[in-house]
């Protein structure tokens, strides 16, 4: 694939800038394991987090959080 064109390049960078980078930090282990239940579900990585934060939140707002 050749090089990007300037509105390629354009475009990716509005793309990019709607969204926010939030980094996790993990042993090794634990990323293989997260990595290996991901792609078990046919998810990504970021995939998977981002479900898991979502249904957190979701069964924190119903009651079932930690107190």
């Amino acid at each position: 694939m050749g090089e990007k064109t300037p509105a390629q390049k354009k475009a990716q960078q509005r793309y990019m800038e709607k969204f926010a980078i939030a980094r996790v930090r993990m042993e090794r282990e634990r990323y293989e394991q997260v990595k290996a239940h991901a792609d078990s579900q046919g998810e990504s990585m970021n995939g998977f987090i981002g479900r898991a934060i979502d249904e957190t939140m979701e069964r924190d707002k119903e009651g079932g959080g930690q107190q």
